[in-house]
């Protein structure tokens, strides 16, 4: 489903001054200890901390925290540091990111108040002080703080507060003054779509529901998912269920929505759809943030901002699955599971378990090595969605990463049971892990028959063609039609060390020791801290008389923990640099082992990549 994004640039240049001092300015020298009376601060988690001694400390503790998004320690350390400083306003705005980053929003309000007593003001306090009366319905008094706040200086005049305003017009039960001023605002360039997204809601409230939907039939202005929801409903008010079902149904990937497939469900009965996008004007603020969310998180390089527009939408939300899903996946990109998590949980008790969201929180916990949690999750989504393909992949992938080869088949069979019928652009995938599972689980005919037919559908897939040509020179079968699949992977990505060190290891089985050593280096290159390419290039070196090189790189593949590494034995290693790899090697064929070639290694296929599997 496409989603029309609002001119970001102009965006950002109408937010007119909430610049964050913790990103975009330098830090002034800490000041003496002005507040040496006060004897505790509260904590970003709202639980009490003792002061430290001095202001260098806890600035310097909330410093370390905000680098490495650690929110909660951040709003911890930042409240101290105010406490010893309350006319830092440096200080105190980071405060508030902290804190709003957080989820503690009441206390981010707390410290907003007090800067204002104090004549502290900053734009952020503004916000959240404007978010406050919001959340309270105090529309008056909203209207009253901007009005004040452009008196003060009228150039700080800002869209968002624009559009916090028009709305707190509509709870203020001036419906005209508000449509009036989204009129205006929808004139302004390069946001005149999203204005008008807001237009419309705000019409559907007073139930001018003709004008909503001719706005909303837009595509630049309806055509993402609450402006679809929004439309659909409008429809229903109209009596054009028909339509309504007519306009989901053209939907790409509607499958994957289901909170859009109830929604036509529902329609198809003949049911009556409330129109409850916008329940109240505080929902439309709650959007009017998430839009600017969305807006700056889809930034190359995402606006610190983002969070905190997400927060406060879901603050004033908590409901509405859009905002929490946002913030969820804000926090997952900032590597703060604990924070995203509780957020997942809303959406789960709402009953809004997204397909999408859940395979990219299955994939964020896998890539943080926390597999048991990501097990977990892609249980409940196949049990959730049993006929989705993806959530059987994803629960392949999580089970072959922990190495459970063997179950990690029956999940693969399921999602390649359910795409029969489908593109084979799609099945790919599947077939390539399961066949690298059920190489893993010793069913090397199933393997490689599935390995081939993903090579037929996919033919260019260097990851693919390393796997198979390597399987292939393991096991002393199809030596040179192997060796062609590495060559070509190689020739496909001239850089991947992992698919070189396969070149140099085919070269190694076959005996050609001499054409092993470059590509060799060249992995070890690319991945000088892997202790399995060290071990392989001092085992090269050792075949080609380089043995001093040899004991080199075995001894720095034993400094580099290859206990972590299921490929790489750290007992071998001290053999070798013990006794030479020919007497190893002697000693394993006299035992009946052969460890002489290891199972392939493959980066692409340690994971699910949600670009392959949609």
């Amino acid at each position: 489903m496409s989603t029309t994004r609002p001119n970001l640039a102009l965006i950002v240049a109408l937010l007119a001054g909430l610049s964050l001092p913790a990103v975009a300015q330098e830090p002034p020298a800490p000041k003496p200890d002005q507040s040496s009376s006060v004897a505790t601060a509260k904590a970003g988690d709202d639980q009490t901390a003792p002061l430290t001694f001095g202001l260098a400390g806890p600035y310097l503790a909330a410093r370390m925290a905000t680098v490495e998004n650690d929110y909660r320690a951040a709003a911890r350390y930042f409240v101290q540091a105010v406490a010893h400083d309350r006319g830092d306003r440096y200080l105190q705005d980071n405060a508030l990111v902290a804190l709003v980053s957080a989820g503690n929003i009441p206390r981010a309000v707390e410290l907003a108040q007090q800067m204002t007593q104090d004549g502290d003001r900053t734009e952020l306090s503004d916000i959240l002080l404007c978010a406050q009366l919001a959340h309270q319905g105090d529309w008056t008094g909203l209207i009253q703080l901007i009005d004040t706040a452009r008196s003060d200086d009228d150039s700080q005049r800002n869209l968002i507060e624009d559009m916090v305003q028009a709305w707190a017009l509509m709870g203020a039960g001036r419906a005209s003054d508000a449509l009036a001023e989204f009129e205006r605002l929808s004139q302004i360039d390069g946001v005149g779509p999203m204005v008008r997204y807001h237009l419309a809601l705000a019409r559907g409230m007073v139930g001018d529901y003709e004008s909503a939907q001719e706005l909303l039939a837009d595509p630049a202005t309806g055509g993402h998912l609450l402006g679809v929801t929004a439309r659909a409903q409008i429809l229903s008010q109209l009596e054009q269920n028909d339509k309504a079902v007519d306009m989901l149904n053209q939907l790409q990937g509607i499958e994957a929505e289901p909170q859009i497939v109830a929604l036509r469900d529902r329609l198809e009965t003949g049911e009556t759809i409330p129109f409850d996008v916008v329940k109240s004007p505080a929902d439309g603020i709650s959007q009017a943030f998430l839009t600017f969310a969305t807006a700056l998180a889809s930034n190359p390089d995402p606006e610190p901002l983002s969070l905190i527009h997400a927060r406060i939408a879901a603050w004033l939300s908590p409901e509405m699955p859009e905002a929490r899903l946002m913030v969820a996946q804000l926090l997952q990109d900032r590597q703060q599971f604990d924070l995203a998590e509780p957020e997942f949980e809303a959406l789960r008790q709402m009953g809004q378990m997204r397909p999408v969201a859940e395979l990219s929180r299955i994939d964020a916990l896998s890539r943080a090595d926390r597999r048991a949690e990501a097990e977990k999750a892609a249980l409940a989504l196949t049990a959730a969605y049993p006929d989705l393909p993806q959530a059987w992949v994803a629960l392949g992938d999580v089970l072959r990463q922990q190495e459970k080869f063997a179950q990690a088949v029956p999940a693969y069979d399921k999602s390649l049971a359910l795409m029969q019928d489908g593109p084979d652009q799609s099945r790919w995938f599947p077939l390539y892990a399961r066949g690298i599972a059920l190489e893993r689980s010793g069913q090397f005919d199933r393997a490689e028959a599935d390995l081939q037919a993903a090579i037929e559908i996919k033919p260019d897939q260097a990851s693919l063609l390393n796997y198979l040509g390597y399987s292939w020179i393991d096991r002393n079968q199809h030596l040179e039609k192997g060796l062609e699949l590495i060559q070509k992977a190689v020739e496909l990505s001239p850089n991947d060390g992992y698919i070189l060190d396969s070149l140099a290891w085919a070269y190694f089985r076959l005996g050609r020791f001499d054409e092993a050593v470059a590509p060799m280096e060249q992995a070890v290159g690319s991945m000088a801290a892997d202790p399995v390419v060290n071990d392989h290039l001092g085992d090269i070196y050792w075949m080609v008389g380089r043995t001093r090189e040899a004991e080199i790189q075995w001894q720095r593949a034993l400094s580099l923990e290859p206990g972590d590494s299921g490929d790489v034995d750290p007992d071998r290693l001290r053999a070798k640099l013990d006794r030479g790899l020919d007497a190893v090697m002697a000693e394993e064929r006299a035992a009946g082992e052969t460890k002489d070639l290891p199972p392939p290694q493959t980066e692409a296929g340690a994971r699910t990549d949600p670009k392959t599997t949609d």
